[in-house]
């Protein structure tokens, strides 16, 4: 007997194709959404996709029908998004909604959106536990837009049980800006070294999309209020990391180390900062009891494998705009060069 209907917006990114193969192997009957309406080839026959853009006046309301046990919102960007959802809280049972450890500051008001000013990388507790102070709701940037988001929902209360996944940094395949990439593809280049700043020791908890899919599987079971950290049971340092990717593309890297800030684009990596990033999951294990169904290190082949997929047909920043965002030339191995020339 299945355990009710639930709709995922955003089914084919990737934390979606994750969600939906957790609820249909958990008993939910699901309807897989997004705006081109297409499938994951790993998804049952049974899962139903449909074409749907939130962002289209009435569409929700019409993709929604006689309503939903559970909805599973991926793709939640700011207030009226939240608000979308409370207004169609009489045909939604309860909802997961995704969100970002980004909307957290330090006890200076720093944030990641504070990151690139002089001395702005915030300085958090090891771990941040979800009571910690967010920055203030907005429409100006990632974090205000996922604080305005989240209150919205929360304040609905018991009219719409919305369970708060705050995600720490997002890896796996289908990512459209994978981290990852900054060792895979110096591997397949090649390059016999990289460099690390802050002495290769910086953490940004990554968080696997099936680990997510878990914590989804578990509250959409388990309906409520809260708001809930999402992260990996290990926040690796970026040096690791490296290495773990080695391990798994079977090559043997120099690691050459600044012990200071990155000198431009010498040392940047995606998960370089000055302070570590670590998320506190003992919430989502007593109030879901959350188990990690995959580790860092054990999640790593089949990222590596698609990401070399990925560029074996194309450059890098046509396959992942995510990363290009950044605009940062992750991959400036002449600067890399005239650096390590300084050295000899």
């Amino acid at each position: 007997m299945a355990k009710g209907n639930a709709l995922v917006l955003g089914a084919t990114g990737q934390v979606g194709r994750a969600a939906v193969r957790a609820l249909v192997a958990d008993g939910w009957e699901v309807t897989a959404a997004s705006r081109g309406g297409g499938r994951d080839e790993r998804w049952p026959a049974e899962v139903r996709s449909v074409a749907l853009d939130r962002n289209e006046e009435g569409a929700l309301a019409a993709g929604l029908g006689d309503g939903c046990d559970v909805l599973v919102d991926i793709v939640a960007y700011h207030g009226g998004h939240g608000r979308q959802l409370t207004a169609l809280a009489d045909r939604i049972g309860s909802a997961v909604v995704i969100s970002s450890g980004a909307v957290y500051e330090d006890d200076r008001g720093r944030s990641f959106d504070t990151q690139d000013e002089p001395d702005g990388f915030p300085a958090f507790p090891v771990p941040i536990p979800e009571s910690w102070p967010t920055v203030a709701r907005g429409e100006g940037t990632y974090g205000t837009r996922k604080v305005a988001l989240e209150q919205e929902l929360l304040a609905a209360g018991e009219a719409l049980p919305t369970t708060v996944l705050r995600a720490g940094a997002i890896h796996g395949p289908y990512c459209p800006g994978p981290r990852e990439l900054w060792f895979v593809k110096r591997a397949l280049d090649g390059r016999p070294v990289r460099v690390l700043s802050y002495g290769g020791a910086s953490r940004f908890h990554p968080v696997h999309v099936d680990n997510l899919a878990e914590l989804i599987r578990l509250a959409a079971a388990n309906p409520g209020s809260r708001v809930l950290n999402g992260a990996d049971p290990q926040a690796p340092t970026v040096a690791e990391i490296g290495r773990a990717i080695d391990a798994v593309m079977g090559v043997e890297s120099e690691t050459v180390l600044i012990e200071g800030p990155a000198v431009g684009t010498v040392g940047l990596t995606p998960w370089t900062g000055a302070h570590p990033i670590v998320y506190g999951m003992t919430a989502a294990e007593k109030e879901l009891g959350y188990r990690p169904v995959v580790s860092y290190e054990e999640s790593l082949p089949a990222t590596v494998e698609w990401l070399t997929a990925q560029l074996a047909v194309r450059e890098w920043r046509e396959a992942f705009p995510g990363l290009v965002k950044y605009q940062v030339d992750f991959f400036d191995y002449a600067a890399e060069d005239a650096w390590l020339a300084t050295r000899a």
